[in-house]
């Protein structure tokens, strides 16, 4: 009976995401205040009924009920309770389930926080939010329903779930990369609204970009959350691989930081209006673009679900609903948009238009890249090719450097114009970060590594101004600003990151019984035992290693009873300056194994580059600079 009641709170949400639709685009075109101001209960009612249906989906995992075929799937008696919880969302359906929720999460939060803006306005938000639910909502119960039984034979034991996804890395990642994929939907919706209003002043600017950042900042925390997952889970040692689903969370990343910088300058000059509004368009966009590779199986990929035509073809009516109707009214609209902007010189516009310029060629070269192979198979009857990570570095290294050469620039440029004397105090600054940068790259490894070492100046230029520029701001620092300068710093210290672990790293494949002993890194490492061990639902093969300065590292090879997959375990010792990594590869006799080890110097600084920006983006949504300019901005609109 659990199954059923969850399926039938998820019907009623769904009429629940019509009347919001409805009563949000009603009210706003016949000025109906009371249509409007139902929306919030619409929404809560609707993000309720979902949470009942998701409560009540993880109650059958928790209880092992195997008469669901989500659970029979994708679960097992054996498996351990947190990831019988996380099993919930390991798997296609109730993935979708979970990005429903955050969906309803993202409707009735500004649903509840919208009452600074202006009705009409508001109800134009909430109907498309309302709209976009009631396709998500579609989707699930016609083509991914998560609370199907089997019938009539129900097995007494689960196939279990994936062993790659038993870790704490996916029981995390997913609602946070959902949270910020899911959050663009708002700076979507804000665009739509503005576009149907007719508003494209620097009002809507103002009201999309707190929901805006804290959107990026999710999405940052969630691609991060899953690069480490991969770099210790997978057992490669590699931390991004550009592979077609990694790709498709990153290409919103990119577009939504763009969009960030963009609004800014609609916001604070009333300039790139079209622009801005093309850019949060194309971020969602991309996201249902992301979601459609995900879901449909046109790509493979390690993260990607089962193949299934029908989800394919709803996807796909979905995203060219969703799209072609935002894009065929920007077409309609775009042409009355007018932005009038004046600089001279280097200004803080001129950084900012490089800025979305660069990013949107990353993207595009993503999107090429991504799909290529897909039209290639498509226009040649079945032939295969790949496209492998150099051809993504060769583009995206050299702009990401240009990129951060600018972004040194930021904190010194001023609107409209920049003097001269700020410039030669840059450029001080600039000869300063290429003598440290030098210096870092010969205390690595001895020798110039020309990434690194350009990597490194160019971060310790942009720690440089940013830390320069904040010495000088003796007054009042808004968190805006306090949020902008830990996001760019969070930005060098992951380039830091990327580059020195991508070009110092060292490594060594041997082959290796117990008492034999290896170097990598300057450091030896010592086999000592061979050992089986059982865990709560596997077996496994385990190799103690000891290291000459004390350290301890138990790579494992485990075998899972339920339906024997054999997985690697990576051994790691997290350092600041650099992880020791050891893995188990195949037994190559009675008593010797394959192994290895690997130094990765700084490799950590990839992921605390990526928590700093996030938290710069969160630092900028609390200004509330934001909350008290946009009831300013709702009590002068127009009745």
């Amino acid at each position: 009976m659990i199954p059923e009641i969850g399926h039938f709170a998820v019907v009623a949400a769904l009429v629940m995401a019509m009347s919001l639709a409805g009563a949000g685009l009603a009210g706003a075109a016949t000025g109906r205040s009371t249509w409007v101001d139902a929306c919030r209960g619409f929404a809560a009612a609707q993000a309720g009924l979902i949470l009942l249906g998701f409560v009540l989906l993880t109650v059958c995992f928790l209880r092992d009920d195997f008469s669901v075929e989500l659970a029979a799937a994708h679960s097992n008696t054996l498996l351990p309770w947190q990831y019988k919880f996380s099993a919930v969302w390991g798997n296609h359906e109730g993935s979708f389930l979970l990005w429903t929720l955050v969906m309803a999460g993202w409707t009735l939060a500004v649903a509840l926080a919208g009452g600074r803006l202006e009705q009409a306005f508001f109800g134009r938000v909430m109907g498309v939010l309302g709209l976009l639910n009631v396709g998500f909502l579609l989707f699930l119960l016609l083509a991914s329903n998560p609370f199907a039984r089997l019938a009539p034979f129900v097995p007494q034991e689960g196939n279990d779930l994936n062993p790659l996804l038993q870790d704490f890395g996916q029981i995390v990642h997913p609602p946070m990369l959902y949270i910020g994929y899911v959050g663009f939907s708002v700076a979507f919706a804000f665009a739509v609204a503005a576009l149907l209003s007719g508003r494209l002043d620097a009002a809507w600017a103002r009201w999309s970009r707190p929901w805006t950042n804290v959107a990026w900042a999710f999405q940052t925390v969630g691609i991060a959350l899953g690069s480490w997952w991969a770099y210790y889970e997978l057992g490669w040692g590699g931390w991004w691989f550009w592979d077609p689903v990694e790709n498709a969370s990153f290409m919103p990343w990119l577009a939504g930081t763009a969009l960030v910088h963009s609004l800014a300058v609609t916001e604070k000059r009333g300039a790139f209006k079209s622009w801005t509004v093309l850019l949060a368009l194309a971020t969602f966009s991309l996201c249902l673009v992301g979601a459609f590779i995900v879901r449909s199986g046109v790509l493979t990929s390690v993260h990607a679900f089962a193949v299934d035509p029908e989800r394919g073809l709803f996807l796909l009516i979905l995203l060219v609903v969703a799209i072609g109707g935002a894009l065929t009214l920007y077409a309609m609209r775009a042409p009355a948009i007018r932005s009038r902007l004046q600089y001279g010189g280097l200004s803080r516009e001129l950084l900012l238009l490089v800025n979305n310029l660069l990013l949107v060629v990353a993207v595009a070269v993503i999107f090429i890249y991504t799909l290529y192979p897909l039209a290639y198979e498509a226009a040649t009857g079945g032939d295969r090719i790949s496209i492998g990570p150099p051809y993504f570095n060769r583009v995206f290294v050299p702009l990401m450097f240009v990129l951060s050469g600018f972004l040194a620039l930021a904190p010194a440029a001023r609107w409209k114009r920049t003097p001269l004397t700020v410039l030669r105090r840059i450029g001080v600054l600039f000869g300063i970060g290429a003598a440290l940068g030098v210096l870092v790259s010969l205390l690595l490894g001895g020798v110039l590594k020309p990434a690194a070492t350009l990597a490194s100046a160019l971060a310790i230029w942009i720690v440089a101004t940013h830390v320069d520029d904040f010495g000088k701001r003796r007054g009042v620092r808004p968190l805006g600003y306090l949020g902008m300068v830990t996001a760019h710093v969070g930005f060098a210290v992951c380039m830091v990151g990327v580059a020195v672990t991508s070009e110092y790293s060292e490594g060594i494949d041997a082959r290796m019984s117990v008492g034999e002993s290896v170097e990598v890194g300057g450091v030896s490492y010592t086999l000592t035992a061979l050992d089986h061990v059982r865990g709560p639902n596997y077996m496994a093969d385990r190799a103690v290693f000891k290291t000459d300065d004390g350290v301890r590292l138990a790579p494992e090879k485990r075998t899972y009873f339920a339906r024997g997959d054999v997985m690697t375990e990576a051994a790691i010792r997290p350092g600041f300056f650099g992880d020791r990594y050891v893995t188990l590869g195949e037994p190559v006799a009675d008593d010797a194994w394959g192994v290895r080890i690997e130094h990765k110097p700084m490799v950590r600084w990839i992921w605390l580059g990526a928590l700093l920006m996030a938290f710069g983006g969160l630092v900028a949504m609390a200004d509330g600079r934001y909350r008290r300019l946009a009831s300013r901005d709702a009590a002068l609109a127009p009745a």
